[in-house]
């Protein structure tokens, strides 16, 4: 989670401060995308509870937000090429999430729901107090910190309150003894609305560096198990190098550097039409291929490239998505134009 102060910020578009708004490894066949039943946006009332749990075929927000809108129509944008080319054209996907352990921690970023009964506790900003949504959260004491107890990585925690659609997200997280927590910083999403975070303003951040939600864009095994037109959303990647500027969804920039063929956080890329999707593979992959294509994926953070961003499961078969999600380089993704962008 690399993050810059801002020395000077130009205003979103009015629309977004109210609205969230080749080849390809191996022969195959298109996926027709399915359409899965009980899908219910903006509803998380059925979700189960827990570390992990299901959303029993919840989407987080509306129809139209635009990280579950189909951009698979929607032009190219001009420096498309070059963008590709700043990320790496040869290099292939790779899931930063899994099943089981890596250095002794889950890999992916968790999540828990919880009811409208978990108790509130107060929040202590660290870094961004003046960026960030004010607490209570409803951030149980055992919840899950991304890398474990032990990490001295991001420390993401995502809670999800299923009775109040609301999405509570911290980045750097510390539990405290007295059941409080301490954070660089925290932002709640409405999930019911499109009106995502109304108290926030155009350049604050979120615990992404991009302000985005975390948990919108994760992969998600309940989703992908059900195959190509599972997953109904975006999907959020990172890359090494960003540059100076964000296009909404984003509201927030991590980067110095203003050189015009880095992306900017919030791009989309896309799949390309043209990538046949291997029907040997599995059904997960095929599931987030064909998501890739439909709903595309959004630069999130700095890391490393074409890292894919999900929750840990213990039903992954990371064998397969290694693999598998390599073969797909990227010269097999085009950026989807870019609208609204805002400079340093």
């Amino acid at each position: 989670m690399q993050r810059d102060r801002r020395i000077a910020i130009a205003a979103l578009p009015l629309w977004w401060l109210t609205a969230c708004g080749g080849g390809g490894g191996g022969e195959g066949v298109p996926d027709a995308p399915a359409t899965p039943s009980g899908v219910r946006y903006g509803d998380l009332s059925s979700a189960s509870l827990g570390v992990g749990a299901s959303l029993g075929g919840a989407i987080p927000f509306p129809s139209d937000n635009a990280w579950n809108t189909d951009i698979s129509a929607w032009p190219v944008d001009p420096a498309s090429d070059a963008l590709i080319g700043s990320i790496g054209l040869t290099r292939g996907l790779h899931p930063d999430f899994g099943a089981g352990l890596y250095e002794g921690s889950p890999i992916g970023i968790p999540y828990v729901v919880v009811s409208g009964s978990q108790t509130r506790v107060a929040m202590t900003w660290t870094a961004y107090g003046d960026e960030s949504d004010p607490g209570p959260y409803p951030v149980p004491p055992d919840a899950p910190i991304e890398g474990g107890p032990g990490s001295t990585g991001d420390r993401h925690v995502i809670v999800i309150d299923r009775d109040n659609d609301r999405l509570y997200e911290l980045g750097y997280a510390f539990p405290q003894s007295d059941g409080s927590w301490e954070a660089h910083c925290g932002a709640v999403f409405h999930l019911d609305s499109n009106t995502v975070r109304p108290g926030a303003q155009a350049g604050w951040t979120s615990a992404d560096a991009a302000g985005l939600p975390i948990f919108a864009g994760l992969a998600r095994y309940d989703e992908a198990s059900q195959g190509p037109g599972g997953i109904r959303h975006a999907l959020r990647f990172t890359v090494q190098t960003t540059r100076r500027a964000y296009v909404p969804p984003a509201t927030h920039w991590a980067s110095s550097n203003s050189h015009p063929s880095l992306p900017p956080m919030g791009m989309r890329v896309r799949l390309k039409a043209s990538v046949a999707i291997p029907s040997h593979f599995s059904v997960e992959t095929r599931a987030l291929l064909t998501a890739m294509k439909t709903y595309g994926m959004i630069v999130a953070d700095n890391g490393s490239n074409w890292f894919v961003s999900g929750a840990p499961d213990d039903r992954w078969n990371n064998d397969a998505l290694v693999s598998e999600l390599a073969q797909i380089k990227g010269s097999d993704f085009e950026v989807v134009r870019m609208d609204g962008l805002v400079t340093g």
